[in-house]
C-alpha cells in the first residue's frame, strides 16, 4: 500500500485498517472520537497498538429514537443539544454495550479482543468516555507520533467508525490529513470535548464482565441452558415452518408434536432414518404425517392393513387425506407386490408398528430391506426393542450400514451389538438372576446413550405433562390418571389345583418336544445356526402351551388334542420310513405365536413338509421321545377330563355383575388366545345378550366397523349398540378405542410389551375419562408357574 496516499475507501488493499496498522505501530498517543465503537471489533486492530502508551476513546451518545418520537409526537421543535445527566449517560452506554456483545460473533477472536480492552482498561492504558449530546457524530482519529519522529502526528477523518465494518468491511470514504494544523485543530477539540465528557470505562468493563455472555461468574445452570441454546436453536426458529400448509379441522396444535415433527426432520435428514417411538397414545402417526408433510420427494406408508382401512378413522390414509399431504400406501403383507412395482420412485418410506420387522432371518424383513434401500426411513413403534438389544439393530440396518454407520463414535454396528449379547451370554436367567437384570439394565443405558440419542424421538406421559404443561391445558386436553392395576383372583378346588400343578410339571419339565425338534436326533452334522433353531422351535412350543393353559381351560383342551393329532401324525410317517421338516417356516413361528390361531402355526408345522428325510437317518431315540411324549399328551389329556367347572370364568362372571366399575362403563377384553375369545364371547353374550362384540383376526371388515362405531371416541358414526368388546392382540396396535376406560387382561401376553399396548388403546390424549382401570386375572401362585418356563 503507499502510504502517501490521502484517501482511504476499504477496496482493494485501501482499508483503513491497514492504514491504521502502518501508522499505529509508531504512535505514542491515539486518540478517536467516534459516533459508535464496538469493543467486540477490537480484535481487528488491538495488536497494532500493544507498543502506544495511551488510548483515548470518546463516543457520542445520540437521543433514542423514543426520545425523538415522543419529541415528534408532541409537535415541539427539535432542539439544538440535548444532553443526557451523568448517570443518564452511564446508563446508556451500558445499554449499547450489552446490545452490542449480544449481536457480535461468539468466537474465540472477540472474546480476545475484549479481554485485551478490559485489561487496557483497568491498567490505565486505555480510557473511554461518552460526550453527552446528539451533535457528537464525528469519525476522527488522531495519531500523535514519539517526540523526534518524522513529524507530530496524523489526522483520520471521514465515514468510518471504529467497528469491523467500518474498518474493513463496508466501501467507506476517509482522508488522512499530515499537515500540522489540521493536526493541532483537530487535537484541541479533541481535549476540549474530553474535558467535558463522562468517563464511562469502569461502566464500560462492568457490563462487559456482569451482563454479557464474556461474564466469567456463569453457573453451570446458565451454561447448560446456553448448551441447550445453542443445540436446538434452529428447531426454535422453525416451530412455525411445522404448520404452513393446510391443517384439518378441530385440529390441535400440540406444542410437542411440533417439537417432535422438527427434531425428527433433523434425524432424518442427517442419519437416513429415525425412529418416532413416543409412548402410545401421543399421536405418533399425526407427527409422521406432519413429518412427511415437510419432506420432499413421494411418500411411501407400510402399515398393517387395518391400519389403511378408510373406516378406521385414525387410519393412516385418513390421517394423512385430512392433513392433505400426499403419499401411497401398502399393506405389511403385500411387500412382494411393491417389489414387483417398483419402489425407485419413493424418497421416503414409512414403517408403522415397526417392531414387527424385528427378526433379520425371516423373508419378510429381507424384502423390507430391499424396499428401504437408499431411502429415508420412518420407523414407528413405541416398543423398538421387544426381547433383544439385537431388535434395534435389525431396524437400525433399514437406514444404516452396519459396519460403516455414521452414528458419531460408533462405525461399527454390528460390534458393539455383539458385545453387549456376549455380556449376557453366560449369564443363566435363574442362578445369576442379580447380575443378569443388572447386565441388561446397563445394556439398556449403552443403547440409549450411545445409539439411540441420536435417531429416536421418545417422550413419556410424564415428560409431556412436565414440559408442555402449559400448553397441555391451554388446549384443553389432559392425561387420565392410569389407576394401579387391579388383580382379579380366582381360586381351584384342591383336585384343580392338583390337576394344574401336575399338569404345568409334564409339559414343563417333562416333555421333550421332540415333534418340535426332529433335526437334534439327525445322526449328520447340523449347523449351529440350525440347532439354535430347532431349539427355539422346542421353546416356542412349550410356552405356547403354558400360555394357553393360563389363559383358559377351553384352550389349553384344544392346544392338547392338536398337538395329539401332529404327533400321531408325525409317528406315523416315522413307521413308514420318512421324517418331514419344514425349516423354511421355523423363523416365522415367534411371529405366528404372537397372533391368535393356534391352530395356523400347527398347520403350518404339520403342512410344511419342504424337505423329506428318511427314517434312517435319525437316531433311535426320536421314534422313543415322540412316544414319550405322546403318552404325556394322553396322560394331561386324561388328566382334564376330571375337570368340570372353569374357576377363572365363573370370577369374571360375578366382577362384571358386581364389580362398580366393570359394571358401568365400556370394557375391552383382552386375550391372546382366539379360542378364548371365542369362548369368552359366548358365555359373557349369554349373560349379557346383544350388548357383547368379538373380534379375532378372521372378523370381517362389518365388524370391525362395529368395533370402531361402538369403541373409537373419533368415530365418524357413533353407536351405544355394545358395551363389551372381547378381542384378541389384533385390536392392541392402531386402533383407539377410548370409548372405554376399562381394559381387563384376561390372559398375560408372553410379550410383555402387549400390556402397555393393550392399555394403550384406551389411554388417549383426547379421552374424555379422568380416571383409566386396568385389571389383571391370576390365580394364587400364577408366578410360581411362570419360574417353570425356561
Amino acid at each position: 500500500m503507499n502510504t502517501d496516499l490521502s484517501f482511504i475507501t476499504n477496496e482493494e488493499n485501501q482499508t483503513l485498517k491497514e492504514r491504521f496498522e502502518v501508522l499505529i505501530k509508531d504512535t505514542s498517543f491515539f486518540d478517536c472520537l467516534v459516533g459508535y465503537f464496538y469493543s467486540s471489533g477490537f480484535y481487528a486492530i488491538y495488536q497494532s497498538l500493544e507498543n502506544t502508551e495511551k488510548i483515548r476513546i470518546l463516543i457520542g451518545i445520540s437521543t433514542s429514537r423514543q426520545t425523538f418520537e415522543l419529541l415528534e409526537k408532541a409537535n415541539k421543535p427539535k432542539q439544538q443539544q440535548i444532553d443526557f445527566s451523568h448517570a443518564e449517560a452511564k446508563q446508556e452506554v451500558e445499554n449499547l454495550v450489552q446490545k452490542e456483545i449480544e449481536d457480535s460473533d461468539d468466537n474465540k477472536k472477540v472474546e480476545e479482543g475484549v479481554n485485551k480492552f478490559i485489561k487496557w482498561v483497568g491498567s490505565g492504558k486505555l480510557e473511554i468516555k461518552a460526550y453527552p449530546s446528539q451533535n457528537i457524530h464525528a469519525k476522527l482519529y488522531i495519531m500523535t507520533f514519539a517526540e523526534g519522529d518524522r513529524d507530530v502526528g496524523r489526522v483520520i477523518t471521514g465515514s468510518s467508525n471504529f467497528t469491523q465494518a467500518g474498518l474493513v468491511d463496508n466501501l467507506e470514504f476517509n482522508v488522512e490529513l499530515k499537515n500540522k494544523s489540521d493536526y493541532d485543530f483537530a487535537k484541541k477539540k479533541f481535549e476540549e470535548l474530553w474535558k467535558n465528557a463522562v468517563d464511562v470505562s469502569e461502566k464500560y468493563v462492568q457490563t462487559i464482565q456482569n451482563k454479557t455472555w464474556l461474564t466469567q461468574n456463569i453457573t453451570p445452570y446458565q451454561l447448560y441452558l446456553k448448551f441447550l441454546y445453542e443445540y436446538f436453536k434452529d428447531e426454535l426458529s422453525q416451530t412455525d415452518e411445522v404448520f404452513v400448509r393446510y391443517l384439518p379441522q378441530e385440529f390441535k396444535k400440540l406444542e410437542y408434536q411440533e417439537q417432535a415433527v422438527l427434531n425428527a426432520k433433523k434425524i432424518l435428514l442427517e442419519y437416513g432414518g429415525v425412529f418416532v417411538s413416543d409412548v402410545v397414545g401421543l399421536g405418533k402417526t399425526y407427527i409422521s404425517t406432519m413429518l412427511a408433510g415437510q419432506l420432499d420427494g413421494r411418500t411411501l406408508v407400510i402399515a398393517p392393513p387395518a391400519l389403511l382401512k378408510k373406516s378406521n378413522p385414525g387410519s393412516w390414509r385418513n390421517v394423512f387425506i385430512d392433513f392433505r399431504v400426499s403419499a401411497e400406501y401398502e399393506s405389511l403383507g403385500k411387500l412382494d407386490d411393491l417389489l414387483d412395482k417398483g419402489t425407485d420412485k419413493y424418497k421416503n418410506i414409512i414403517i408403522d408398528e415397526a417392531h414387527r420387522f424385528r427378526t433379520e432371518t425371516t423373508i419378510t424383513y429381507e424384502k423390507l430391506a430391499e424396499i428401504c434401500r437408499g431411502k429415508r426411513v420412518i420407523l414407528v413403534t413405541a416398543t423398538p426393542c421387544n426381547n433383544t438389544p439385537k431388535d434395534i439393530l435389525s431396524l437400525l440396518k433399514l437406514f444404516q450400514k452396519a459396519k460403516k454407520s455414521t452414528i458419531p463414535n460408533l462405525p461399527n454396528l454390528e460390534a458393539f451389538f455383539n458385545g453387549l449379547d456376549k455380556k449376557l451370554k453366560n449369564l443363566d436367567r435363574k442362578k445369576d438372576y442379580t447380575e443378569y437384570i443388572e447386565t441388561v439394565q446397563a445394556n439398556a443405558r449403552e443403547i440409549r446413550d450411545k445409539v439411540l440419542k441420536y435417531l429416536m424421538v421418545r417422550r413419556t406421559r410424564t415428560e409431556i405433562e412436565k414440559y408442555f404443561n402449559k400448553d397441555i391445558k391451554e388446549q384443553g386436553l389432559k392425561f387420565p390418571d392410569v389407576k394401579k392395576p387391579g388383580p382379579l383372583f380366582y381360586e381351584l378346588n384342591d383336585e384343580e389345583d392338583n390337576i394344574f400343578n401336575k399338569t404345568i410339571d409334564l409339559i414343563a419339565n417333562k416333555f421333550k418336544y421332540a415333534r418340535y425338534t426332529p433335526m437334534l436326533y439327525f445322526k449328520g452334522k447340523i449347523d449351529q445356526l440350525e440347532e439354535q433353531s430347532q431349539k427355539n422351535m422346542g421353546r416356542f412350543m412349550k410356552i405356547l402351551l403354558v400360555k394357553r393353559l393360563e389363559s383358559s381351560f377351553f384352550a389349553f383342551r384344544n392346544s392338547v388334542d392338536r398337538f395329539l393329532h401332529s404327533y400321531k401324525m408325525f409317528i406315523k410317517e416315522l413307521d413308514n420310513g420318512n421324517v418331514y421338516l419344514s425349516k423354511e417356516h421355523t423363523n416365522k413361528i415367534f411371529e405366528l405365536l404372537e397372533n391368535d390361531d393356534d391352530a395356523a402355526v400347527q398347520r403350518l408345522i404339520d403342512e410344511g413338509k419342504a424337505e423329506k428325510y428318511d427314517s434312517k437317518d435319525f437316531r433311535k431315540k426320536l421314534k422313543k421321545d415322540l412316544q414319550h411324549d405322546h403318552a404325556i399328551l394322553m396322560e394331561v389329556k386324561k388328566l382334564w377330563q376330571n375337570v368340570k367347572r372353569d374357576p377363572k370364568l365363573l370370577k369374571f362372571i360375578k366382577e362384571l355383575s358386581k364389580n362398580a366399575v366393570l359394571k358401568n362403563n365400556h370394557l375391552i377384553i383382552f386375550t391372546e388366545s382366539k379360542e378364548t375369545a371365542n369362548y369368552l364371547f359366548k358365555n359373557i353374550n349369554n349373560e349379557y345378550p346383544e350388548k357383547v362384540l368379538l373380534f379375532t383376526g378372521g372378523s370381517g371388515e362389518s365388524v370391525r366397523d362395529k368395533v370402531i362405531e361402538n369403541f373409537d371416541a373419533r368415530a365418524r358414526h357413533p353407536k351405544d349398540d355394545y358395551r363389551i368388546l372381547v378381542s384378541t392382540e389384533v385390536l392392541s396396535e392402531g386402533v383407539n378405542l377410548h370409548r372405554a376406560n376399562v381394559v381387563i387382561n384376561y390372559d398375560i401376553p408372553w410379550n410383555p410389551t402387549r400390556m402397555m399396548q393393550r392399555v394403550g388403546r384406551i389411554n388417549r390424549v383426547d379421552t374424555s375419562f379422568d380416571v383409566i382401570h386396568t385389571f389383571t386375572f391370576f390365580r394364587p401362585g400364577h408366578f410360581q408357574g411362570g419360574v417353570l418356563l425356561p
